[in-house]
């Protein structure tokens, strides 16, 4: 993930935007008006936006940055005047989260920056559809955060002292509000109970190649389709949600771990964490007509199925709905966040902890990520000129702000790659440009990526809800960023971002004639999927992070016999434990002329 520097050029930290370059990409200028000579600063614009001449290409020297009030390269950050009126802390006048114009407050819009993140195409392939340079973001001041502009949906569980709103309720599960099914095992040999069973994908299994220990159909779905969010692996069990349904199998063989929870309304939000004791939230919808809420609660036990508490989110004030909602896990904290505000409650009991809601010049928390730290993105003052967003940590147990980021305007905080390390990536729409920045534990900034590359994470955008933490394929671990590129006929390569400074540690190119993506980094390696091509299967893949030599060894061959089911999902999900190498879609296409597959597990 991209840092921003001194006065870091000025680039949204986040992901570019889908637009496509209008004009090639400007220096950064200071935010009074006439433009100054262009200042030797890193290359500005999202990826992919075209850059002027001078401009030194991705793997050429840097110029030098411009120094800025404290010695650091000119940047994203330095367009603005820092709250205390000095110069951004970077002291570069390239255009950056701190200066263009944002969208308007409450919309988050899909990338529009070549070299943002991008959704994942049907069959795999390239998942960036944005080509070009990354844009350096500057700082507003020290202190100052980044401003997050991309609008992710918070929740807003204010009681009724808004505008006599209900309160949320949380209370014991009742098991009326879902039914129980028996689930059929398929264990991918012919042999399954299921009444559609009829596939062996070991038969004429390939000496080398690993074995499809089962696999799940999906649940019939609206000719319309339907989302299927999350899935969840614990030393015993996977769990996936599907339309109406959550599953969970026995990891070994496939086999039902729990009856199948059946909920009265589409599934609508989850918790994509768990808590240390395998615990998740499941949001759904309130009923079915277009005026109907993403407000009903209920806590899962993932190893055995059983309900917890329940709870109904309630509306904010005007404007701050629970059309739509994002959920994240901190501890033993569930933050819910709405469009304009957010409430935490205790993920053990659901009593409620606090709300997040408007504070200071009209700021309005639009935004949460969760893990090992809670993150919140606001949008501030949208009316006025000084509109901008900011990014803070709450304390997840009372919310108290730990420290507070202000973006440059025009910025949108659009994805966070990791939550710890911190990494952003923001987008400048006005701009065309994308920023990676990278912040210290305590809010200050750490460094941005600052070269050229067109990265290909894989994520998914709503229309109302932008999802903070919704990206496959950005791993992280304490120093290195791994991200892949994109590529669009052939293999791509993995790139390793050191974190300390925003360059370039190595590259991995796949071995393959398809495309890797980053999985997860275990034992001092990171574990990729080369995903299947059209007359190849996948293959999960160990590539040693230290040392000189980084080439991809393979962990599991997939076989031949799933190849089309891989390329089939037209979004997905996947996850390596234990040895074990799972797949999953995340959208039902509704199509009643084969049954669709749900989820596939590999093994030895």
């Amino acid at each position: 993930m991209a840092q921003p520097p001194n006065q870091p050029p000025q680039g949204g930290f986040g992901p570019p935007e889908n637009q496509p370059p209008q004009v090639p990409a400007q220096p950064p200028q200071p935010p009074s008006a006439v433009p100054p000579p262009a200042p030797p600063t890193p290359p500005q614009g999202g990826f992919g936006a075209p850059q002027p001449p001078a401009q030194p290409g991705y793997g050429s020297p840097q110029q030098p940055p411009q120094p800025g009030p404290y010695g650091q390269p000119s940047g994203p950050y330095a367009q603005q005047p820092g709250p205390y009126g000095q110069p951004g802390p970077y002291g570069a006048q390239q255009p950056g989260p701190y200066a263009p114009q944002q969208p308007g407050y409450g919309y988050p819009q899909p990338p529009q920056f070549p070299g943002a993140p991008g959704v994942p195409p049907g069959g795999g392939g390239s998942r960036n559809p944005f080509k070009g340079r990354p844009a350096l973001i500057a700082g507003a001041a020290v202190a100052a955060l980044l401003v997050i502009g991309g609008t992710v949906v918070a929740v807003n569980m204010g009681g009724d002292d808004e505008g006599g709103k209900k309160k949320p309720v949380a209370g014991p599960s009742d098991d009326g509000k879902a039914t129980a099914s028996e689930s059929p095992v398929n264990p991918g040999d012919g042999s399954g109970d299921g009444a559609e069973e009829s596939e062996d994908f070991n038969e004429g299994r390939k000496p080398g190649e690993a074995k499809v220990l089962w696999y799940k159909e999906a649940p019939d779905a609206p000719g319309s389709g339907a989302d299927a969010p999350g899935m969840w692996i614990t030393s015993t069990t996977a769990v996936k949600a599907a339309y109406k349904d959550l599953v969970g199998y026995t990891v070994g063989d496939g086999r039902p771990a729990w009856d199948t929870i059946t909920f009265p309304q589409q599934i609508c939000a989850v918790t994509p964490q768990k808590t240390a004791d395998d615990k998740v939230v499941v949001a759904y919808m309130s009923g079915t007509t277009s005026r109907a809420d993403c407000n009903q609660l209920q806590q899962i036990d993932l190893n055995t199925g059983a309900k917890g508490w329940t709870a109904e989110v309630a509306d904010g004030a005007l404007f701050d709905s629970t059309s739509s909602i994002g959920m994240s896990i901190t501890g033993n904290t569930l933050m819910v966040g709405r469009s304009m505000s957010g409430t935490a409650y205790d993920v053990r009991t659901g009593k409620k902890l606090f709300d997040k809601k408007k504070y200071g010049d009209a700021c309005f928390p639009s935004a949460f990520a969760g893990g090992a730290r809670l993150i919140a993105v606001s949008s501030c003052a949208a009316t006025k000129p000084d509109e901008h967003d900011e990014l803070q940590e709450l304390d997840p147990t009372t919310g108290k702000v730990k420290w507070t980021q202000k973006f440059d305007k025009g910025w949108t905080v659009a994805r966070t790659y990791s939550v710890d390390p911190l990494v952003v990536y923001s987008t400048n729409r006005d701009k065309n440009t994308w920023n990676i920045a990278t912040f210290k534990p305590t809010g200050g900034f750490r460094s941005q990526v600052a070269f050229d590359e067109d990265f290909a994470p894989e994520c998914g955008w709503g229309l109302l809800q932008r999802d903070l933490q919704g990206c496959l394929g950005a791993v992280a671990d304490a120093n290195t960023l791994y991200l892949p590129t994109s590529a669009t006929t052939g293999p791509n390569e993995i790139v390793a971002i050191d974190l300390s400074n925003g360059k370039e540690k190595w590259r991995a190119k796949s071995p393959g004639d398809a495309s890797m993506l980053p999985v997860s980094v275990e034992g001092g390696k990171l574990v990729a999927y080369m995903e299947a091509s059209y007359s190849k299967p996948g293959q999960v893949v160990s590539i040693p992070t230290t040392g000189s030599a980084h080439q991809p060894v393979k962990l599991l061959q997939l076989p031949e016999g799933t190849t089309e089911i891989e390329r089939g999902f037209s979004s997905r999900d996947i996850a390596w434990a234990d040895g074990r190498f799972y797949i999953s879609t995340t959208r039902l296409t509704g199509r009643d002329e084969d049954k669709e597959k749900l989820m596939l597990a590999y093994g030895k």
